[in-house]
Formats: structure tokens, C-alpha cells, sequence
């Protein structure tokens, strides 16, 4: 009874040895005396022990540093790039094996090929351009990465171009560049600012002397029609009393002189002589009476 009891501790040991558990974000490849035998997916897997081993592989997205390094621009100025890449293993059976048996640690092979991408690129380019094209570099940076990384069953998901900084002298002048760009749009709006509010001034006095000339112009017309009217009035009643005041003048003149004047009965000029005399003019009587 001894030896079995043994024998029964033994495999349950052997057993117990053997069980391998896979989580969802893993995938595992199974060897037998170091050649690649079944591909294992998430949950319970038993392995011969010491014959087998299991090589677990995390397809989850990942993210490696590219780490900091100066690089020398186009323009002759050393910036310091750093940029992160964001990648991860393909689940299937195939991609995970290509991810350990193409390359060697594909986490340090990416970060090397990442510097050296950059420092191609950034190479070609000004530090100006360098700044204001990121969306560029970080395109150019993901391109090239997928293609060079297509062997290894990998997916380069993104690429961030974390910091392009130049040295710490053009960084200050960059600045003082900025600032004089700032100071100058503001003068040109308040410039422009004033220069229409004093268009609308302008225009607002335009408008007011309009007005003026308007209401003088109505000031003129009204006084001319005005005199208009009263010459009409004169021409129409005044000629026949200056023809009188002229007929009367010519009788003042008689009587300075005691000259006689025959007025013939019924004359204006009667009537006018008596209203200055204080006569008023006697009527003339009918026949018969």
C-alpha cells in the first residue's frame, strides 16, 4: 500500500505541477523540449512539467518612452526630442508567435528604432518647422514604425511627439519673437479700432451737416415763397394805388402853387382828397328831388 499511496502523491504533484492559467489580456505559446508545439488561449492549460513550458505573452495596448535625446536640426541647433509609442500585440495565433520568435525583446527594439526614426526626420527639418509640424512628424514616426515592425506581430496603435525643446538662449529669443508678434497684432487692432470709430464720428458729423444743409435749404425755400407770395400780393393791389399817390402828389404839388384843379365829380381822387381833409364825399342826389 506504501508504493501506491507514493505513486498517487506523485502525479497529483506532477498534476498540480503542470496546471497554467491564461488571463484574457494573455495569450500563451507552448513548447516541448524547446520547439513550439500548440498556442494557448485564455483560461486552464495543463503542460507536461519538465518536458513543456509556457511562454505568456501580454496583447494589451503598451506604451514605451522613446527617452530624451538632442537632436540636431536643419538649422544647425541641438533640440531635445522625447516621444512615446503606443503599441500592441496582435491576438492571433500567428502574430504572437512572430512577436517572440522574429525579434529579440520587441519593447527595446522599438524604442531604439523610434530615436533613430526621429533623428532621421527631425534631421531634415528647421526647429521652427520642427514646432509647428508635429502632426507631420508624429505621421511620418507611426509610417515608418509600421512598416519596419510588419515582421513582428506587433501593432504600432500611436505615436505622440511628446517635446521638441530648443536650447535654452533660442527659447528665450523665441519668446521675446512671440511677444513682439503679440504687441504688434494689438496695436493694429486698437489702430484699427480707432480708425473706425473715427469713420463712424465722420460719418455721424456727414450726416449732421446733411441735416443742417437740409433744414436751410427748407428755411430758403419757405422765405422765398413767402417774398413770392407778397410780390404777387403787391403786383396785384399796390399799382393802382401808386397811380392814385402819384395823381395825389401832383395836386400837392398844384396847390403849393394856388394853381386850381378841376377834379371831374365821382374821381378816386376826390374820394381821397376828402378822407384827408376829413370830408367824406357827398352823394350824389336823384333827379327830382
Amino acid at each position: 500500500m506504501g508504493w501506491i499511496t507514493v505513486l498517487i502523491i506523485v502525479v497529483v504533484f506532477l498534476f498540480l505541477l503542470g496546471i497554467r492559467i491564461i488571463r484574457p489580456t494573455h495569450r500563451g505559446l507552448i513548447e516541448r523540449l524547446g520547439k513550439y508545439n500548440r498556442f494557448a488561449g485564455p483560461g486552464f492549460h495543463w503542460i507536461i512539467p519538465i518536458i513543456e513550458k509556457m511562454y505568456q505573452v501580454n496583447v494589451t495596448e503598451q506604451m514605451v518612452d522613446a527617452e530624451p535625446q538632442e537632436i540636431i536640426t536643419n538649422d544647425n541647433l541641438n533640440a531635445r526630442v522625447d516621444a512615446q509609442v503606443y503599441f500592441k500585440v496582435k491576438i492571433d495565433e500567428e502574430s504572437v508567435k512572430n512577436s517572440q520568435y522574429n525579434v529579440n525583446d520587441y519593447q527595446w527594439q522599438i524604442v531604439n528604432l523610434a530615436r533613430t526614426t526621429l533623428r532621421n526626420i527631425i534631421g531634415t527639418l528647421t526647429l521652427k518647422s520642427a514646432n509647428s509640424e508635429r502632426g507631420k512628424i508624429n505621421s511620418e514616426l507611426h509610417k515608418t514604425l509600421k512598416e519596419e515592425t510588419s515582421s513582428w506581430g506587433i501593432e504600432i496603435v500611436r505615436t505622440e511627439l511628446k517635446e521638441i525643446d530648443p536650447p535654452k538662449d533660442v527659447q528665450e529669443t523665441m519668446n521675446k519673437v512671440v511677444k513682439a508678434e503679440n504687441e504688434k497684432i494689438a496695436a493694429i487692432d486698437y489702430a484699427t479700432a480707432r480708425e473706425t470709430e473715427a469713420d463712424g464720428e465722420k460719418r455721424a458729423k456727414i450726416k449732421e451737416a446733411e441735416g443742417i444743409k437740409q433744414s436751410r435749404i427748407l428755411q430758403a425755400e419757405g422765405e422765398a415763397e413767402a417774398i413770392r407770395s407778397v410780390n404777387e400780393a403787391a403786383n396785384k393791389y399796390f399799382i393802382g394805388n401808386a397811380q392814385l399817390l402819384r395823381k395825389l402828389q401832383t395836386v400837392e404839388t398844384a396847390l403849393q402853387n394856388n394853381a386850381k384843379i378841376i377834379i371831374p365829380t365821382g374821381s378816386e381822387l376826390v374820394n381821397v382828397v376828402g378822407e384827408m381833409a376829413g370830408v367824406l364825399p357827398l352823394e350824389k342826389k336823384a333827379k327830382g328831388s
